[in-house]
Protein backbone atom coordinates (compact mmCIF):
# COMPACT_ATOMS: atom_id res chain seq x y z
CA UNK A 1 0.00 0.00 0.00
CA UNK A 2 1.40 3.38 -1.01
CA UNK A 3 1.88 6.44 1.13
CA UNK A 4 -1.09 8.74 1.78
CA UNK A 5 -1.28 11.58 -0.75
CA UNK A 6 -0.68 14.16 1.97
CA UNK A 7 2.77 12.72 2.76
CA UNK A 8 3.69 12.50 -0.92
CA UNK A 9 2.82 16.19 -1.33
CA UNK A 10 5.13 17.00 1.58
CA UNK A 11 7.90 15.02 -0.13
CA UNK A 12 7.31 16.82 -3.45
CA UNK A 13 6.49 20.42 -2.49
CA UNK A 14 7.84 22.08 -5.64
CA UNK A 15 6.24 19.54 -7.96
CA UNK A 16 2.93 19.87 -6.11
CA UNK A 17 3.03 23.68 -6.45
CA UNK A 18 3.77 23.50 -10.19
CA UNK A 19 0.93 21.02 -10.73
CA UNK A 20 -1.35 23.37 -8.79
CA UNK A 21 -0.27 26.36 -10.92
CA UNK A 22 -0.75 24.51 -14.23
CA UNK A 23 -4.14 23.18 -13.11
CA UNK A 24 -5.23 26.64 -11.96
CA UNK A 25 -4.18 28.21 -15.27
CA UNK A 26 -6.03 25.50 -17.21
CA UNK A 27 -9.19 26.15 -15.16
CA UNK A 28 -8.88 29.92 -15.70
CA UNK A 29 -8.39 29.47 -19.46
CA UNK A 30 -11.46 27.23 -19.68
CA UNK A 31 -13.60 29.51 -17.51
CA UNK A 32 -12.68 32.68 -19.40
CA UNK A 33 -12.82 30.91 -22.78
CA UNK A 34 -9.36 32.17 -23.68
CA UNK A 35 -8.08 30.89 -27.02
CA UNK A 36 -4.77 29.08 -27.00
CA UNK A 37 -3.56 31.36 -29.75
CA UNK A 38 -3.60 34.07 -27.07
CA UNK A 39 -1.15 32.29 -24.76
CA UNK A 40 0.78 29.90 -27.03
CA UNK A 41 4.24 30.36 -28.51
CA UNK A 42 4.75 30.81 -32.24
CA UNK A 43 7.55 32.18 -34.40
CA UNK A 44 5.38 34.92 -35.84
CA UNK A 45 4.23 36.28 -32.48
CA UNK A 46 7.78 36.10 -31.10
CA UNK A 47 8.98 38.23 -34.03
CA UNK A 48 6.22 40.71 -33.18
CA UNK A 49 7.64 41.08 -29.66
CA UNK A 50 5.38 38.71 -27.70
CA UNK A 51 8.32 37.36 -25.70
CA UNK A 52 6.07 36.76 -22.70
CA UNK A 53 4.62 33.77 -24.55
CA UNK A 54 7.76 31.76 -23.78
CA UNK A 55 6.45 31.64 -20.20
CA UNK A 56 2.68 31.50 -20.72
CA UNK A 57 2.90 28.76 -23.34
CA UNK A 58 4.79 26.45 -20.96
CA UNK A 59 2.12 26.60 -18.25
CA UNK A 60 -0.95 26.46 -20.53
CA UNK A 61 -2.64 23.26 -21.75
CA UNK A 62 -4.97 22.56 -24.62
CA UNK A 63 -7.29 20.02 -22.96
CA UNK A 64 -7.86 18.20 -19.70
CA UNK A 65 -6.25 15.05 -21.17
CA UNK A 66 -3.21 17.09 -22.19
CA UNK A 67 -3.01 18.49 -18.65
CA UNK A 68 -3.46 15.11 -16.95
CA UNK A 69 -0.82 13.41 -19.09
CA UNK A 70 1.80 16.09 -18.42
CA UNK A 71 1.02 16.40 -14.71
CA UNK A 72 1.02 12.62 -14.23
CA UNK A 73 4.50 12.40 -15.73
CA UNK A 74 5.64 15.40 -13.70
CA UNK A 75 4.33 13.85 -10.47
CA UNK A 76 6.34 10.70 -11.15
CA UNK A 77 9.44 12.82 -11.77
CA UNK A 78 8.93 14.58 -8.42
CA UNK A 79 11.30 12.00 -6.90
CA UNK A 80 14.04 14.35 -8.14
CA UNK A 81 13.30 16.60 -5.17
CA UNK A 82 14.63 13.90 -2.84
CA UNK A 83 17.88 13.26 -4.72
CA UNK A 84 20.15 15.78 -2.98
CA UNK A 85 22.98 13.21 -3.03
CA UNK A 86 22.93 13.33 -6.86
CA UNK A 87 23.19 17.12 -6.98
CA UNK A 88 19.46 17.59 -7.43
CA UNK A 89 16.99 18.20 -4.57
CA UNK A 90 14.32 20.88 -4.19
CA UNK A 91 16.54 23.92 -4.78
CA UNK A 92 18.15 22.59 -7.96
CA UNK A 93 14.78 21.30 -9.11
CA UNK A 94 13.44 24.86 -9.02
CA UNK A 95 16.64 26.37 -10.47
CA UNK A 96 16.76 24.09 -13.50
CA UNK A 97 13.00 24.09 -14.05
CA UNK A 98 13.42 27.82 -14.67
CA UNK A 99 16.25 27.06 -17.11
CA UNK A 100 14.19 24.39 -18.90
CA UNK A 101 11.17 26.66 -19.33
CA UNK A 102 13.17 29.53 -20.83
CA UNK A 103 15.95 27.80 -22.75
CA UNK A 104 13.76 25.10 -24.30
CA UNK A 105 11.30 27.79 -25.43
CA UNK A 106 14.10 29.81 -27.03
CA UNK A 107 15.52 26.64 -28.61
CA UNK A 108 12.14 25.86 -30.20
CA UNK A 109 12.08 29.36 -31.70
CA UNK A 110 15.63 28.82 -32.98
CA UNK A 111 14.55 25.57 -34.65
CA UNK A 112 11.56 27.31 -36.20
CA UNK A 113 13.84 30.07 -37.51
CA UNK A 114 16.24 27.56 -39.05
CA UNK A 115 13.49 25.58 -40.77
CA UNK A 116 11.79 28.72 -42.07
CA UNK A 117 14.90 30.51 -43.28
CA UNK A 118 16.93 27.54 -44.49
CA UNK A 119 14.26 25.21 -45.85
CA UNK A 120 11.43 27.73 -46.43
CA UNK A 121 8.92 25.67 -44.42
CA UNK A 122 6.36 28.40 -43.76
CA UNK A 123 4.21 26.05 -41.67
CA UNK A 124 6.43 26.72 -38.67
CA UNK A 125 5.90 30.48 -38.91
CA UNK A 126 2.41 30.43 -37.39
CA UNK A 127 2.08 27.05 -35.67
CA UNK A 128 1.38 27.62 -31.97
CA UNK A 129 2.84 25.43 -29.22
CA UNK A 130 1.45 25.11 -25.69
CA UNK A 131 2.17 22.79 -22.78
CA UNK A 132 4.62 21.80 -20.05
CA UNK A 133 6.03 18.78 -21.88
CA UNK A 134 9.30 20.50 -22.77
CA UNK A 135 10.08 20.67 -19.05
CA UNK A 136 8.80 17.14 -18.42
CA UNK A 137 10.99 15.75 -21.20
CA UNK A 138 13.93 17.73 -19.85
CA UNK A 139 13.58 16.24 -16.36
CA UNK A 140 13.08 12.76 -17.83
CA UNK A 141 16.40 13.18 -19.59
CA UNK A 142 18.21 14.52 -16.50
CA UNK A 143 16.93 11.64 -14.37
CA UNK A 144 17.86 9.08 -17.05
CA UNK A 145 21.48 10.30 -16.81
CA UNK A 146 21.65 10.82 -13.05
CA UNK A 147 19.73 7.70 -11.99
CA UNK A 148 19.26 5.34 -14.98
CA UNK A 149 17.82 2.56 -12.78
CA UNK A 150 14.67 4.61 -12.02
CA UNK A 151 11.26 4.00 -13.60
CA UNK A 152 8.72 6.52 -14.83
CA UNK A 153 5.16 5.74 -13.73
CA UNK A 154 2.30 7.17 -15.79
CA UNK A 155 -1.33 7.15 -14.69
CA UNK A 156 -0.47 4.69 -11.91
CA UNK A 157 -0.28 1.64 -14.18
CA UNK A 158 2.20 2.32 -17.01
CA UNK A 159 5.86 2.02 -16.01
CA UNK A 160 8.78 2.86 -18.31
CA UNK A 161 12.52 2.43 -17.65
CA UNK A 162 13.74 6.00 -17.22
CA UNK A 163 16.88 5.32 -19.27
CA UNK A 164 14.71 4.95 -22.40
CA UNK A 165 11.75 7.10 -21.37
CA UNK A 166 12.72 10.37 -23.15
CA UNK A 167 13.02 8.87 -26.64
CA UNK A 168 10.31 6.24 -26.08
CA UNK A 169 7.92 9.01 -25.07
CA UNK A 170 9.08 11.23 -27.95
CA UNK A 171 8.26 8.54 -30.53
CA UNK A 172 5.12 7.34 -28.72
CA UNK A 173 3.51 10.78 -28.46
CA UNK A 174 4.44 11.69 -32.04
CA UNK A 175 2.65 8.56 -33.31
CA UNK A 176 -0.53 8.55 -31.21
CA UNK A 177 -0.96 12.34 -30.85
CA UNK A 178 -0.54 13.99 -34.28
CA UNK A 179 -0.71 17.46 -32.69
CA UNK A 180 2.21 16.71 -30.35
CA UNK A 181 5.11 19.07 -30.92
CA UNK A 182 8.09 16.91 -31.88
CA UNK A 183 10.39 19.94 -31.83
CA UNK A 184 9.08 21.09 -28.45
CA UNK A 185 9.72 17.69 -26.88
CA UNK A 186 13.09 17.39 -28.61
CA UNK A 187 14.16 20.80 -27.29
CA UNK A 188 13.39 19.65 -23.74
CA UNK A 189 15.54 16.55 -24.25
CA UNK A 190 18.45 18.59 -25.64
CA UNK A 191 18.38 21.09 -22.76
CA UNK A 192 17.99 18.19 -20.32
CA UNK A 193 21.18 16.57 -21.60
CA UNK A 194 22.98 19.92 -21.45
CA UNK A 195 22.08 20.20 -17.75
CA UNK A 196 22.78 16.54 -16.91
CA UNK A 197 26.21 16.61 -18.60
CA UNK A 198 27.17 19.86 -16.89
CA UNK A 199 27.12 22.06 -20.00
CA UNK A 200 24.59 24.23 -18.18
CA UNK A 201 25.55 24.46 -14.53
CA UNK A 202 26.35 26.80 -11.67
CA UNK A 203 22.80 27.87 -10.85
CA UNK A 204 22.70 29.18 -7.28
CA UNK A 205 19.93 30.89 -5.34
CA UNK A 206 21.47 34.25 -6.25
CA UNK A 207 21.58 33.52 -9.99
CA UNK A 208 18.12 31.93 -9.93
CA UNK A 209 16.56 34.97 -8.25
CA UNK A 210 18.47 37.35 -10.55
CA UNK A 211 17.37 35.41 -13.62
CA UNK A 212 13.78 35.34 -12.40
CA UNK A 213 13.91 39.10 -11.87
CA UNK A 214 15.11 39.76 -15.43
CA UNK A 215 12.51 37.36 -16.79
CA UNK A 216 9.82 39.30 -14.91
CA UNK A 217 11.09 42.60 -16.37
CA UNK A 218 11.14 41.24 -19.94
CA UNK A 219 7.74 39.63 -19.38
CA UNK A 220 6.09 42.86 -18.23
CA UNK A 221 7.69 45.10 -20.86
CA UNK A 222 6.93 42.68 -23.70
CA UNK A 223 3.30 42.52 -22.52
CA UNK A 224 3.19 46.31 -22.56
CA UNK A 225 4.98 46.61 -25.90
CA UNK A 226 2.84 43.97 -27.64
CA UNK A 227 -0.41 45.51 -26.36
CA UNK A 228 -1.61 42.19 -24.95
CA UNK A 229 -2.04 43.75 -21.51
CA UNK A 230 -2.51 47.43 -20.84
CA UNK A 231 -0.32 48.48 -17.91
CA UNK A 232 -1.70 52.02 -17.90
CA UNK A 233 0.54 52.95 -14.96
CA UNK A 234 3.58 52.19 -17.11
CA UNK A 235 4.52 54.31 -20.09
CA UNK A 236 7.48 53.80 -22.41
CA UNK A 237 8.73 56.90 -24.17
CA UNK A 238 11.32 57.28 -26.88
CA UNK A 239 14.57 59.06 -26.01
CA UNK A 240 17.55 60.07 -28.15
CA UNK A 241 18.25 56.41 -28.77
CA UNK A 242 14.82 54.90 -29.56
CA UNK A 243 16.03 51.48 -28.43
CA UNK A 244 16.40 52.73 -24.83
CA UNK A 245 13.10 53.09 -22.91
CA UNK A 246 12.26 55.36 -20.01
CA UNK A 247 9.62 54.48 -17.45
CA UNK A 248 6.98 56.81 -16.04
CA UNK A 249 4.16 55.99 -13.60
CA UNK A 250 0.94 57.76 -14.55
CA UNK A 251 -1.91 55.77 -12.95
CA UNK A 252 -2.95 52.37 -11.73
CA UNK A 253 -5.74 51.13 -14.01
CA UNK A 254 -5.39 47.82 -15.85
CA UNK A 255 -7.31 46.45 -18.81
CA UNK A 256 -6.98 42.98 -20.32
CA UNK A 257 -6.85 43.07 -24.10
CA UNK A 258 -6.71 40.05 -26.41
CA UNK A 259 -6.28 40.29 -30.15
CA UNK A 260 -6.93 37.27 -32.30
CA UNK A 261 -3.81 35.99 -34.06
CA UNK A 262 -4.26 33.94 -37.26
CA UNK A 263 -3.10 30.43 -36.54
CA UNK A 264 -2.41 27.65 -39.01
CA UNK A 265 -2.19 24.98 -36.32
CA UNK A 266 -1.73 24.28 -32.67
CA UNK A 267 0.92 21.94 -31.34
CA UNK A 268 0.80 20.58 -27.80
CA UNK A 269 4.00 20.07 -25.83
Amino acid sequence: MGKPLFYEILEKPATSCIIGVCSGIWFYIQKKNIGYQHVGLSYETAIEGHHWRVITSAFSHISVLHLVFNMSALWSLGVIEQLDHLGLGVANYLHYTLVLVVVSGLLVLGMYHFLIQRFKIEYFRRVTAVGYSCVVFGWMTILSVKQPSSKLDLFGFLSLPISFAPFESLIFTSIIVPQASFLGHLSGIIVGYAIAWGLIHGMTNYWAVSTLGWIAVVFIFSLKHSGAYDFSFLEIESVTDPSLPTVRFIGNGRTLQMNTVPVEGIQIV
